[in-house]
């Protein structure tokens, strides 16, 4: 990954959202339901939607680093798509 280029304000979005939460919601992002999310978003600045999709991005990257994990990964990497934020 070396040609990647990160977007500072997405960056800036992320961090906001992370620090909205709290201790126990970082540790286990499956609580998150409707009402949380709310507050997080209302917290952060940002949007219900830019939350749901950073759990998504999340939870996507677990998967896909799970997969790595199983030695399967010049298959997984070709598939694999860059979340958004990040260009190629």
């Amino acid at each position: 990954m070396k040609n990647v280029e990160v977007d500072d304000k997405a960056y800036g979005k992320v961090e906001a959202i992370i620090l909205s939460m709290t201790k126990h919601e970082r540790e286990n992002p499956k609580v998150l339901n409707g009402s949380r999310r709310r507050r997080i978003a209302l917290g952060s600045g940002t949007s219900v939607m830019e939350v749901n999709r950073l759990l998504k991005q999340f939870e996507d990257m677990q998967k896909m680093m799970k997969t790595l994990s199983k030695g399967n990964s010049s298959q997984q990497m070709r598939n694999f798509k860059m979340p958004t934020g990040f260009k190629r």
